[in-house]
């Protein structure tokens, strides 16, 4: 489209002719469609790279579907965040692409505001409470998965116990199909319980952020970022338990000797169980695995990252790692109480400006919310996106296993090509073909013919350079979840015009949004693949579309951190304020204009990267 003023609308983008039938593989409720054209151009919509950077497998979407429900309605429907909507999703050439909603009616905000008033601040009084209820539940739910059967095969004939006295009534094929559907509620229930508080926790922040401003004109960025770091979270305990456990390593020369080889994870375990110290290290390791390990390799959202449980050889790089760095004399964990007592020396010397008792009660008040809440966006983040997620694709596999051994697919993870509507429809086909007895066909080929054509659509998706957004920027964006995670606003959307057809060597100085304050100089390693974090190196500065959790084990070794999307509550905003790391979020283009190799000056007190000499 010519227009320089917008990006494309959804009819106008121009899909690969090798993507034909990508509409098939979603729901349709998932799609821009023509019922509902005139509600969607009113909307400005951009590209999800926080939690869907890659072309969405079908089963893999679930996810998405089931944050769209409960983000939205905890800000519409149940604490009445005015004037702010929820934000809806829509799937477009197999990438998903987000809006905030735009604002409701004049009555309708004013109704919200008053039940605004009366639920939020109660929360906020009761939070260190109601976090423990919280996990007390949410631990039940993991516990009702994990406790899920799959049998990796059908019985060719029911077993007497289930005949004799009596018969059980129903067999294992009635329970596959009925489990299938259990899981499917329960992690629709584990996203309802993800955004309880979540809101409320970046709402907290905007609210401080407010005051801060207010009270202080001239603040930065990054000292109120600093005001509200140092938290301690469940997101960092895997990290803290590979430092812990490298300490011992190093402890026992001979435990430290395996850790450094270059052999896999699996030999070195071999190695370690053959000496008494080995054995007391992997005991020690035994001990924190559940739960501590089931975190993601990457971001949480995809079948195909892997767990740290499932894929021991990346904890066990780190801590080979940690050892050497150990050896060396130098620190590993990272400087919480460094971090604690800079923030508390930062409040201390701004709260001593404030004149009136009633201004300092305001800025009490708020700082002592966002303390208290504000850790909920890291607490979560571990027990939903990573260690739920974990259970969900161990079962779900076991899902595709079953389909697998009866002829139905040919891989195990060819289950994730298919929606959440759909599995069930290769659940009964197994059920109905056993149910009629011995040699009665199932629709296998053509589940397989399906899954081969839907392989070879996601692949081209990838190649496929998708637009960034679609529509017409707007005047205005109110969602706090679009301003705070994503860092989307309208002087960003104007960034992203600017450089939405930039390649490197077109543009030599970015902006972004100032996530965490300090001046960083070093060499860029743009990372675009998961894979790519293995080939950090000490002293470089990451450039990525957005970081995931299970990368703050790197986070000691870099010089900064730029994110291609992201705001000030972003994973990598709060991760490199608890580093002390600068990181400027949210610049639309960075890993298209930066290239590995390039000496480039991050900047995060005022959101902007320079590229002083390209490689």
């Amino acid at each position: 489209m010519a227009d320089t003023k917008q990006f494309p609308f959804a009819e106008d983008v121009v899909i690969p002719p090798e993507m034909k039938g990508w509409e098939e593989m979603y729901a349709p409720q998932r799609l821009f469609s023509k019922d509902r054209t005139e509600w969607e151009k009113r909307h400005f919509w951009y590209q999800d790279k926080i939690h869907a950077a890659d072309p969405l497998y079908p089963l893999d979407d679930i996810f998405q579907e089931a944050w769209q429900i409960a983000l939205s309605q905890y800000t519409t429907r149940v604490f009445c965040i005015p004037p702010a909507q929820g934000v809806a999703q829509r799937i477009l050439g197999c990438y998903m692409y987000i809006t905030p909603v735009e604002a409701p009616p004049g009555e309708v905000i004013q109704q919200k505001a008053q039940l605004f008033g009366q639920r939020v601040p109660y929360t906020f009084q009761n939070y260190e409470r109601q976090w423990k209820e919280w996990l007390d539940k949410f631990h039940k739910l993991g516990k009702e998965m994990e406790d899920i059967q799959i049998p990796e095969k059908l019985y060719t004939f029911v077993p007497e116990s289930e005949v004799i006295p009596s018969p059980k009534g129903y067999t294992d094929a009635n329970i596959l199909m009925e489990n299938f559907n259990n899981i499917i509620n329960l992690i629709f229930r584990a996203w309802q319980y993800h955004f309880q508080y979540l809101n409320l926790a970046y709402l907290a922040y905007l609210m401080f952020v407010d005051t801060a401003r207010k009270l202080f004109p001239n603040i930065k960025e990054g000292t109120i970022g600093k005001m509200v770091a140092g938290a301690d979270v469940s997101m960092f305990r895997p990290e803290e338990e590979l430092c812990r456990l490298s300490r011992l390593a190093v402890a026992s020369r001979a435990v430290a000797q395996i850790l450094k080889g270059k052999s896999s994870a699996e030999d070195k375990m071999k190695a370690l169980k053959a000496t008494a110290e080995g054995k007391a290290w992997l005991a020690e390791l035994e001990k924190v695995k559940n739960p501590w390990f089931y975190v993601s390799c990457g971001s949480g959202w995809f079948h195909y990252e892997g767990s740290w449980i499932n894929t021991m050889d990346l904890p066990f790089s780190y801590m080979q790692s940690y050892v050497e760095r150990l050896e060396k004399g130098e620190k590993i964990e990272r400087e919480l109480g460094n971090i604690t007592k800079e923030r508390e020396r930062i409040v201390a010397e701004y709260r001593a400006l404030i004149a009136s008792d009633d201004d300092r009660k305001t800025f009490d008040d708020a700082y002592n919310v966002v303390r208290a809440i504000y850790r909920y966006a890291e607490d979560h983040l571990f027990w939903v996106e990573h260690w739920l997620h974990t259970i969900w694709f161990e079962k779900i596999n076991q899902f595709g296993k079953i389909l697998v051994n009866h002829g139905l697919l040919s891989q195990l993870d060819d289950i994730y090509l298919f929606n959440r509507f759909e599995v069930p429809m290769l659940l009964e086909d197994l059920a109905t073909a056993w149910a009629l007895g011995e040699g009665v066909p199932t629709r296998g080929p053509y589940w397989m013919e399906k899954a081969d054509k839907r392989k070879k659509i996601l692949k081209a998706a990838g190649d496929w350079k998708a637009t960034p957004a679609i529509g017409v920027p707007p005047e205005e964006i109110a969602e706090p979840f679009t301003l705070m995670l994503w860092g989307v606003t309208t002087d960003l959307v104007q960034e992203w015009l600017k450089g939405k057809d930039a390649k490197a060597g077109d543009l030599n100085e970015i902006k972004g949004f100032p996530s965490s304050s300090g001046v960083a100089e070093g060499p860029a390693r743009v990372l675009k693949l998961l894979a790519d974090v293995a080939n950090l190196q000490p002293g470089e500065i990451m450039v990525a579309p957005t970081t995931n959790p299970s990368w703050a084990p790197v986070f000691t070794k870099i010089k900064a951190a730029v994110t291609d999307i992201g705001g000030l509550t972003s994973h990598a905003a709060i991760v490199s304020r608890e580093y002390g790391l600068p990181s400027v979020t949210g610049t639309g283009v960075a890993t298209s204009v930066i290239k590995t190799g390039d000496i480039i000056r991050v900047d995060g007190s005022t959101g902007k990267v320079t590229i002083i000499k390209r490689a």
